[in-house]
């Protein structure tokens, strides 16, 4: 292949990619495409570690040598306009082509915009890139009171870390709990209590009508209540919209995502799609999904890097999820959707507990909360295929690893 392989996208997906291609031996060029004028970074720290130290750096995916010393040409800082399909071909803003023989799509995806008056002020943001966490933290250093829109694990993990800096913080979230889309309410009743022991306000099933603003800043955040709530910034954090644009103007297929087969490819065979970005058919629950993690980012592009080099198998990675709020160490493995049955080990008031999921007698997922060896023994069970019954489980973990143990052999994984 004489053009090579182009990945548009150097977030965590972008960078397997092109690291799988050459540990699976794919010798022709490598480019990796990138929006920002960094080398690419790690994401999940943004909302933590690096918005509260002044001095902290961006963690680097892979060091500059990599690059170079593996032949991958990185071009940061580089915006594409468009796919040309017929002729296999990106058009890249300001003017020049990129050819290509294979194409992966690692475009991941956007803070959701709010529409609300008063969303244009300075101090008003999200969080999705190193420069949003930048002037996150340059904002916070002279604030007051935060108001943050939406109760998932970015703005918790955000109002976790800015109270502890010593910030006034206030979470708004729509619905009636947190973490309505992520996790059991079990769960969610249990972050919020912890948050709120440390001073986070949170109000639940509310909505913000308006933001208001002093000389072109924001000022306060007005509740649909008539209810001001002081604000010298206000974070928006409700979810985020797939980076599909490139691949809908191509008259690739697209849903919640661009959509791909079981090897990652799309439905124009050259183009491939990984990460946030790609919506696919889940061999677990037999529904399409479109999952936003970095195991599901680089998992997939392991196995998009294996398809261009001619193997031929299904994506079979079973999720796991995690997020660090306060004194919480969030970890989820598998999909709980359709569960109608549950059991709990361990203790939510000592801050230590898991929530193994069932659909009738088959486990669908683990929920921890500071528990890390259930998540790790839940990821053996789950990627085993085997699924102990809820009266093995509640046994404990030792009658679950020896339950394991007599299963492997006759079902290897």
């Amino acid at each position: 292949m004489k053009n090579g392989v182009v990945i548009v996208g150097s977030g965590h997906a972008g960078v397997q990619a092109a690291a799988s291609l050459r540990e699976e031996g794919y010798d022709g060029p490598v480019i990796l495409v990138g929006d920002e004028n960094e080398l690419p970074y790690h994401k999940p720290p943004l909302s933590k570690t690096f918005i509260k130290d002044a001095q902290a750096k961006p963690q680097p995916l892979r060091g500059e040598a990599f690059y170079s010393g593996n032949s991958i040409d990185l071009r940061p800082g580089l915006w594409i306009d468009r796919i040309d399909a017929p002729s296999q071909r990106l058009e890249i803003s300001g003017g020049g082509t990129l050819a290509f023989d294979r194409l992966i799509l690692a475009t991941g995806s956007r803070p959701r915009l709010l529409k609300l008056q008063g969303t244009e002020l300075g101090g008003v943001v999200s969080l999705r890139s190193l420069a949003d966490a930048r002037l996150i933290r340059e904002l916070s250093a002279r604030t007051e009171d935060v108001v943050i829109l939406g109760g998932g694990f970015i703005g918790l993990e955000i109002a976790a870390t800015l109270r502890a800096a010593g910030c006034n913080v206030t979470v708004v979230e729509a619905v009636d709990r947190l973490l309505g889309r992520a996790v059991a309410p079990a769960i969610a009743a249990h972050v919020r209590q912890r948050l709120e022991a440390i001073g986070v306000r949170i109000l639940t099933g509310t909505t913000v009508a308006r933001l208001e603003g002093e000389a072109g800043r924001v000022s306060a955040a007005i509740t649909s209540s008539g209810e001001r709530l002081p604000a010298q910034m206000v974070i928006i954090g409700i979810g985020v919209v797939p980076n599909v644009e490139l691949a809908q103007a191509a008259s690739l297929a697209t849903g919640n995502g661009i959509c791909v087969d079981q090897q990652m490819q799309s439905s124009m065979r050259e183009v491939l799609a990984v990460g946030d970005a790609a919506s696919y058919r889940h061999w677990f629950t037999g529904g399409d999904v479109r999952l936003e993690s970095v195991q599901n980012a680089t998992d997939q592009a392991r196995l998009a890097a294996r398809t261009i080099v001619g193997h031929v198998e299904p994506y079979l990675a079973v999720p796991w999820f995690w997020s660090d709020i306060g004194d919480m160490k969030l970890q989820m493995v598998g999909l709980t959707q359709g569960g109608d049955n549950h059991v709990v080990l361990g203790e939510p008031a000592e801050n230590k507990f898991s929530i193994y999921h069932f659909a009738g007698n088959r486990l669908l997922g683990i929920e921890s909360v500071n528990r890390p060896a259930d998540h790790m023994l839940g990821r053996k069970m789950l990627g085993a295929g085997f699924s102990p019954t809820p009266q093995t489980v509640a046994g404990g973990p030792e009658a679950l690893k020896a339950a394991l143990a007599a299963f492997q052999p006759k079902t290897p994984a």
